[in-house]
């Protein structure tokens, strides 16, 4: 059985950026947001908004990518935790409203870093091996900045998308 590309890739963005924007509510209702939005986990890591910032920018180029379009630019500009969640709500908006029959598994996606080199992706293997797991890479790191400073996150949070438990309590 096939599963459309569409149906492996953008629900999956909007759900994580979803519960990204609503980690900085509870982060705000915790702390106050300057202790926060220079927290990083290592010395050599980006700081907070840069992992949302990253994490908006693997999902929209992904997306946009796999259905052969320009991404909208967003500069990294965000400071605040409003900004942040615009960010979140630009990037959602985007990506759920690209033509689902537009994005290809087959597409040959192509990335070169600046130093000329790269690599070279069927659209399914560049989601898999590649957007994915950078996109949560950086979802995932935002989250561990939150939770090191304290912030009361747990795993719920991060699954939020998955709502209440649907099978009832066995004794």
């Amino acid at each position: 059985m096939s599963i459309p590309i569409r149906d492996v890739s953008v629900p999956i963005f909007v759900n994580a950026l979803r519960s990204m924007s609503a980690w900085l509510d509870k982060a705000a209702s915790e702390q106050p947001e300057a202790a926060l939005i220079g927290r990083r986990l290592a010395p050599d890591m980006k700081p907070l908004p840069a992992q949302y910032q990253m994490a908006s920018d693997s999902a929209k180029n992904a997306v946009a990518r796999l259905a052969g379009i320009e991404a909208p630019a967003m500069p990294d500009v965000e400071t605040t935790f409003a900004e942040l969640q615009a960010r979140c709500a630009r990037t959602i908006a985007f990506v759920e409203g690209v033509d689902p029959a537009a994005l290809s598994a087959e597409r040959e996606v192509e990335l070169k870093f600046p130093n000329g080199m790269g690599y070279r992706f069927s659209g399914q293997a560049y989601l898999t091996g590649f957007a994915l797991p950078n996109f949560f890479f950086h979802v995932t790191t935002a989250y561990g900045i939150l939770r090191s400073a304290g912030v009361g996150l747990g795993k719920i949070d991060y699954l939020q998308h998955l709502g209440p438990p649907t099978l009832p309590t066995t004794k």
